[in-house]
């Protein structure tokens, strides 16, 4: 995949898919005369993991510390192999499959194109105990089409993130009696008065894939969902809508109330996340990964930070849901392990725990909501209003298109004497060639 991830990461483009795809393959002939479906036995103490994730910010770690405790307590071992990204994430698991020695979980990001591991065989079918566990009766039926493949379910998903949050400073904006933005031109009336006080007025990291999540923010509010979906779906007549260029105009203007390039060169989204929470700069357009960020801080929704939805968006378009696999492997006792794992993920406390720290929503549907914050509250309510969840993300691209996509999108946004026009040419060019 080419699109990047919101921990800073690239997802691996078609050169490096193909040999992936062929490390897959060339597994699949061993993993194939494997027993996939030994008979569980009873477990005992001591049971070794290795598990593969690039979950490495503070709050991310802190998350995945809900899991590795758990593990842990149960007198069990794990032990920790984190990535830089997804990219790094991705080659490591199929040099190691390919080597013969798989991990025994991996982290893994549940789109459409996650059907590639059980279309090809390498990871475990996992479907006895999600029958057992009943939890076709505890997760919505849009996580369980994402999990599953032919009917079987392969994947334990962990959450659900919204990527189409705006997070405001509660002290800069009760500072300057601001309410909460409802339209981009209240957006944008509230980033003269955030800049004209002295304060960064919008902040963002340094990485490419930010000013893509807030373009397509942008661009569902002006295309609407099926000219959103469209452009997604490779159509290159959405592209040069005019709407498009409406969109394009947009993030213009949300560029000229962002620093300048030099100034956030080596800083991450959660960088710009801890300036929200201090109370020195006014908003950031993210997902709300970057709330399990400020929790990792000690701040607090209404008290330190607000949240609002970017406006004009629909939270069915903007999910991605986050989970576990399990690569097939022969080692003794290991299938069992994994099924162990698999529970540990869907038991409700970890769950909760998990969501707190990540930022993140309960993929469990029994989850009580009065647990949660008031943004992970606003976010299952849009989530449950929300009748279908058939949203088209930008992940529908190939990858390889993607990452050109990303590119150009950066490249316009940093450098303003690169018209609208022009960047929605190069836009339409790249998908017509994709």
């Amino acid at each position: 995949m080419a699109q990047a991830t919101h921990d800073g990461s690239q997802v691996i483009g078609r050169r490096k898919e193909e040999p992936m795809r062929a490390l897959f393959i060339g597994f699949y002939l061993a993993a194939a005369v494997t027993a996939t479906n030994a008979q569980e036995a009873p477990l005992t103490a001591d049971i070794q993991i290795d598990v593969v994730h690039y979950w490495i910010s503070e709050s991310e770690s802190a998350a995945l510390d809900v899991y590795r405790n758990a593990w842990n307590s149960a007198g069990n071992h794990w032990t920790d192999l984190p990535a830089e990204n997804e990219a790094a994430l991705k080659r490591v698991v199929s040099e190691r499959i390919a080597n013969g020695y798989p991990p025994t979980v991996t982290q893994w990001n549940l789109d459409a194109r996650a059907t590639e591991l059980p279309d090809f065989g390498v990871v475990q079918d996992i479907e006895a105990l999600a029958q057992r566990d009943g939890w076709r009766n505890v997760l919505p039926s849009f996580v369980i089409d994402l999990i599953s493949h032919q009917d079987r379910v392969y994947f334990a998903p962990s959450n659900i993130h919204l990527e189409n949050w705006l997070w405001t400073s509660q002290k800069v904006f009760d500072e300057l009696s601001l309410a909460p933005p409802e339209t981009w031109e209240e957006i944008f009336a509230a980033a003269e008065r955030i800049e004209a006080a002295g304060y960064p007025a919008i902040v963002i990291g340094s990485a490419p894939w930010e000013v893509a999540l807030i373009f397509h923010n942008i661009m569902f509010s002006t295309l609407g969902a099926e000219g959103y979906a469209s452009v997604f779906q490779g159509d290159t007549q959405a592209v040069l809508d005019s709407r498009m260029l409406e969109a394009l105009d947009l993030l213009r203007r949300v560029s000229r109330f962002v620093e300048p390039s030099a100034a956030r060169a080596g800083r991450t989204w959660a960088d710009a996340t801890r300036r929200i929470g201090r109370g020195e700069a006014g908003m950031q357009l993210m997902g709300d990964w970057a709330k399990g960020e400020l929790a990792s801080l000690g701040y607090m929704a209404d008290r330190d930070f607000g949240c609002v939805f970017t406006p004009g968006t629909a939270v069915t378009h903007f999910m991605a849901i986050d989970g576990f696999a399990f690569p097939l492997t022969t080692r003794d006792g290991v299938p069992d392990a994994q099924r162990t794992f698999a529970r540990m993920v869907l038991d409700p406390d970890n769950q909760l725990a998990f969501s707190r720290r990540k930022g993140s929503l309960p993929v469990r549907a029994d989850i009580d909501p009065t647990e949660l914050d008031r943004c992970s509250q606003l976010g299952l309510q849009r989530i449950r209003d929300e009748s279908h969840h058939d949203g088209v993300q930008s992940r529908a691209l190939p990858s390889h298109v993607m990452a050109a996509w990303i590119g150009t999108l950066a490249e316009f946004f940093e450098d303003d004497t690169i018209s609208s026009r022009t960047a929605q040419q190069r836009l339409s060019q790249i998908v017509s060639e994709g």
